[in-house]
């Protein structure tokens, strides 16, 4: 009996150690987990909405776990303070001008502080410190946006339709285009004639490329033009003398203007005379006639002149000098040849 008794105390004493061991054990881990021996910092900070946060939920920083949520409490402008428990190894590492922000451990996960942001030029944070807030967008207000967004495609869908719709009926220009074969056919005429406006003006820009690099080619009339000073200053030159020869032939021809008005207003002139005394220019034609017949009958005496015995040998003489004064001219003329290369 005593034996027995033994052994049971013996069995209740394991389970007692046991479970005293699992405890212990269960302790050390939650505390762990939750970063309760460890040592630490408080740093707080004020978000107007937490969105479901609450004490014991974790704080990451560059995707490591550095402390938890300590506390919170609303202050009198309905906005709620958190208090963080974040381990002192990982302060050295966190920066005054950080940002905090609620955001979600997973896609449906509990809620948890993330610290991001922050320069190396601004000390680290120290016991007693408040780290601003990062702006976040509440699933609510992006919901909000969302059913806006859905709202105004709907718009647009619906605007959609009715063009869509008057294209296939054929209204306005779209659906006259698509469905009118003449308007489709007189923009296609169109299109080929811009076509080819647009290959001439090609052609007009190859033609006047080539054109102006021949202006630019050295040695060429334009180019001399614009780069020759002296060629310039030559054309100035006769440009100056073109414009006193149009000036003199300008003064002559009025001269000549006054000259032919003086002639035929005054009439008792010799040249006024001329011009409208009827009896004068008839004297004057009579006398030009008479000196034609004089003419003639001198004519016929030198011939009949030479043909007198008396003067028969003097003429051949002289066309025998006149033969031979052409025969030296020629034979001149064809040494002046020869000597020209």
């Amino acid at each position: 009996m005593e034996t027995s008794n033994r052994k049971r105390s013996v069995v209740v004493g394991l389970f007692v150690i046991i479970g005293l061991v699992i405890l212990l054990v269960g302790i050390l881990t939650i505390g762990s987990m939750k970063k309760v021996f460890s040592s630490n910092i408080t740093v707080k900070t004020i978000f107007d909405d937490v969105n479901g946060l609450k004490a014991g939920n974790n704080i990451w920083y560059s995707g490591v776990k550095i402390g938890t949520v300590k506390s919170l409490r609303f202050l009198p402008n309905s906005q709620v303070e958190v208090m963080m428990n974040i381990e002192e190894k990982s302060q050295e590492f966190i920066r005054k001008n950080a940002l905090a922000k609620v955001s979600t451990d997973g896609l449906i996960g509990n809620k948890i502080i993330v610290i991001y942001g922050g320069t190396q030029k601004v000390p680290s944070i120290e016991d007693g410190d408040q780290l601003a807030v990062a702006k976040v967008e509440s699933t609510e207000e992006m919901l909000s946006v969302l059913s806006e967004n859905n709202k105004n495609l709907l718009s647009i869908t619906d605007a959609f339709k009715k063009i869509s719709k008057n294209i296939l009926e054929g209204r306005g220009t779209v659906g006259m285009l698509l469905n009118d074969e003449t308007l489709y056919r007189d923009v296609d005429a169109t299109l080929a004639g811009l076509k080819k406006a647009s290959v001439n003006a090609q052609n007009l820009t190859a033609a006047l490329s080539t054109y102006g690099a021949k202006l630019n080619q050295k040695g060429g009339l334009a180019n001399d033009l614009a780069t020759d000073t002296i060629i310039m200053r030559d054309v100035r030159a006769t440009m100056v003398r073109l414009n006193e020869t149009v000036a003199s032939a300008n003064t002559m021809v009025n001269n000549l203007k006054t000259a032919s008005a003086d002639i035929n207003s005054n009439t008792k002139s010799p040249m006024g005379v001329l011009l409208h005394d009827e009896g004068t220019a008839s004297n004057l034609k009579n006398t030009i006639q008479n000196l034609e017949t004089s003419t003639s009958k001198l004519d016929e005496n030198m011939l009949a002149l030479r043909q007198n015995f008396l003067f028969r040998r003097y003429f051949k003489k002289k066309d025998k000098n006149d033969a031979k004064a052409k025969e030296e001219l020629k034979k001149q003329e064809e040494k002046e040849t020869e000597v020209k290369p």
